[in-house]
């Protein structure tokens, strides 16, 4: 965890991961969500920069791991009689996007970089939630947290060489963190995997 809070601006609040345990079946049903659409952002990438060799070769594989981790999701979901719900979004992945710059090249860097903030912010929930969730989901989060290490640390990568400015990158990778941070820690009216911690959640 040491690395992805190097990269994120602030940790998780304690309210988020107290209610995230006591309400683990409305977090399986997002978590399944969210698999989906780190799929759909790796190949929105390939699709905006097929002319990135690196990029498309790395993306494509992290893309299918993404799908293979929803499949997984969704057979822990029967597993555990977790029925399929319909959710409204957070407020998070919109709140990043506002901030996004939408001129190239540096559309290009946002796009990675905010994209390496949301998998070490999964990296970080993860290895809370591992400890404190009943066998198999605390088993299988253990698990996904080392890919999530690997997923954040490809996009920095790809991030530092599309802006052959280190220094730049780091400046915009630390802006890009406090508006994350102030998602992930300002009160919420849902509990999503990424998001702050919600207020008068039923029981």
């Amino acid at each position: 965890m040491s690395e992805a809070l190097r990269v994120l601006a602030a940790p998780t609040p304690p309210e988020w991961v107290d209610s995230a345990c006591a309400h683990w079946r409305t977090l399986l049903i997002d978590h399944a969500n969210c698999e989906k659409k780190a799929a759909s952002s790796a190949l929105a990438l390939i699709f905006a920069y097929p002319e990135d060799a690196d990029l498309v070769t790395a993306l494509s594989r992290l893309g299918r791991e993404e799908l293979r981790h929803f499949e997984q999701v969704a057979q822990l979901m029967r597993q555990l009689e977790v029925p399929f719900e319909r959710q409204r979004p957070g407020r998070y992945a919109a709140g990043l996007r506002a901030v996004l710059r939408s001129h190239e090249p540096l559309r290009k860097l946002d796009l990675l970089l905010s994209s390496a903030l949301i998998e070490a912010r999964s990296c970080e929930r993860f290895e809370l939630l591992a400890p404190r969730l009943a066998p198999p989901l605390g088993g299988f989060y253990d698990s996904l947290r080392r890919s999530e290490a690997r997923h954040f640390e490809l996009y920095l990568r790809l991030a530092r060489r599309a802006s052959g400015d280190e220094a730049l990158c780091e400046r915009r990778l630390r802006q890009l963190a406090a508006v994350e941070a102030e998602l992930i820690t300002a009160p919420d009216e849902v509990l999503r995997f990424h998001s702050g911690p919600a207020a008068a959640l039923p029981a």
